[in-house]
């Protein structure tokens, strides 16, 4: 991501960045993102892990191959997100806003890598209207 400089915050940097910009290969991992409002970023081997992204609005983001493994999105908005290959292992997707979320692999030539992964993840009262799973590992019961 050529965007990003020393003298803003993480969260700065990403609400200012311009619509459709692509983040790559950026850490992170454990920052307060709280109630982030970025413009349709596509994060592409981003890690996010245990990153603190609540009441966020995350809509029409495109996230692939990225690490959300414990990532706190509790009351996020996640409207029309892609997540493609992702680890969402743990994650609290309580109280989320899940409407046309699309769940997906990518193809990386070796299975069963590339499968998004969402065990243990949290769904409690999330909005789950015409969410999709497709290669989706650990996928709760009542979206089967």
């Amino acid at each position: 991501m050529t965007y990003m400089n020393d003298k803003a915050s993480p969260k700065q940097l990403l609400n200012s960045l311009p619509l459709y910009a692509t983040v790559e290969r950026q850490v992170f991992d454990g920052q307060d993102l709280a109630s982030l409002r970025p413009q349709q970023l596509w994060f592409v081997r981003c890690s996010f892990v245990g990153v603190d992204l609540r009441h966020s609005a995350l809509d029409g983001c495109s996230f692939k191959l990225c690490d959300l493994s414990m990532a706190h999105l509790r009351g996020a908005s996640l409207r029309g997100v892609s997540m493609a290959g992702c680890n969402l292992r743990a994650a609290d997707l309580r109280d989320t806003d899940l409407t046309a979320a699309r769940f997906s692999s990518v193809n990386t030539g070796t299975p069963p890598h590339g499968l998004t992964d969402v065990t243990d993840a949290k769904f409690d009262n999330a909005i789950t209207r015409d969410m999709k799973f497709k290669q989706v590992i650990g996928i709760p019961s009542r979206f089967i």
